[in-house]
């Protein structure tokens, strides 16, 4: 029996490891465990994906949030050794590219455990972004690179990573939205609680610290969704990071529709009934793109570049109020080609079969 370590923090990557250990449970040759490093903690931003998902209650929890990066990622360190070090799993597989994704890595590599990374190869090319480390750390001590796209596997090529490392298995994320979409649309009664049309209103999310952190930026994206609300209604679900630094720089959010941060299946009704999706996180972008809605991006840059080369996505920094409107009404109503770039929504078969083809000592 193949003893797969699942370490996760973050509310993203509870949705990339719903569908995968809901697959690998089904299976009679891994055994897959799971670890909550306590990154996102609170009930609205951890608690609720578990019930909705129907994620297993971790086999360990490490109780690990707040504070700055390397406090974090230290504290992070030393709870998951010790669990590391007494189960010995065969495989540590991590997710994306926080700072439990590069704890794990780290822990893993000097136990001298495997590593599988699931969406591997994301580049921003920004290494002023926390992620952006984090990621690239994450591939290179990983032995096994799962890549979601083709410019994720070139962008791997490109730093020396490829052959039996890297397997291309389309995104996890694309699993989890044909699991769980069909479920959203019978349950979610949110856009009837919020008294909103099917595309008759903006979805916009907002939490990167590159917005957050910067007040410029942060006041640039609330008057450009305040200035669009005068059109259709904009709701923003309110990260907790957004809403202290939104307190703390005295923005007034005016006309923007703000509510507390939804469940997975709310967040998938809100973006499949969206005109239009404006948001700085990158599982988002893809979530829209999934339920083929437009997308505008308020950041400098994305990993998910194939979605902006087939129209799906735009680029708008939060840097000038005008140019992020003009952004957003030029999306509204617009499409993109046709294709598929994140496969055919069976990545997590695809990444059990490279789990058991793998050679461990790569």
């Amino acid at each position: 029996m193949m003893r797969v370590m699942h370490v996760i923090g973050a509310r993203p990557q509870f949705i990339k490891a719903a569908p995968l250990l809901a697959a690998m449970r089904e299976t009679d040759d891994l055994d897959p465990g799971l670890v909550h490093t306590g990154q996102h903690f609170d009930a609205e931003m951890s608690e609720v994906f578990f019930d909705e998902l129907g994620l297993p209650r971790p086999d360990h929890h490490l109780d690990v949030s707040g504070g700055g990066h390397g406090d974090m990622t230290g504290r992070m360190l030393i709870g998951l050794e010790p669990v590391v070090q007494a189960v010995r799993p065969d495989w540590m597989l991590i997710y994306g590219d926080t700072n439990s994704t590069l704890a794990a890595a780290l822990v893993a590599v000097k136990l001298h455990i495997p590593i599988a990374h699931v969406e591997a190869g994301l580049r921003s090319f920004n290494r002023a972004m926390p992620e952006e480390v984090n990621r690239v750390v994450a591939d290179h001590l990983s032995s096994l690179c799962l890549a979601p796209t083709d410019a994720a596997g070139a962008n791997l090529a490109a730093e020396g990573i490829a052959g039996k490392r890297v397997v291309r298995t389309g995104d996890v994320m694309f699993d989890a939205v044909r699991l769980f979409g069909p479920i959203a649309r019978r349950r979610s009664v949110l856009l009837d609680d919020l008294d909103v049309s099917d595309a008759r209103f903006v979805l916009a999310t907002l939490h990167r610290a590159e917005n957050t952190d910067d007040p410029d930026r942060l006041r640039v994206a609330v008057e450009a969704l305040a200035e669009l609300a005068a059109d259709l209604p904009v709701i923003l679900p309110l990260h907790p990071r957004t809403g202290g630094a939104l307190e703390a720089a005295g923005i007034d959010t005016g006309p923007i529709r703000l509510i507390s941060p939804v469940g997975y299946l709310d967040m998938l009704a809100l973006e499949a009934g969206a005109a239009v999706v404006v948001t700085d996180s990158g599982g988002v972008q893809k979530e829209a793109f999934f339920h083929r809605r437009p997308c505008v991006t308020i950041r400098d840059e994305t990993e998910w570049v194939e979605l902006v080369d087939l129209g799906w996505n735009r680029l708008a920094p939060p840097t000038d109020v005008a140019s992020v409107v003009a952004a957003v009404r030029a999306a509204i109503g617009s499409s993109g080609a046709d294709a598929a770039p994140y496969g055919d929504g069976r990545a997590c078969d695809e990444i059990i079969e490279a789990l058991r083809g793998a050679d461990a000592t790569l």
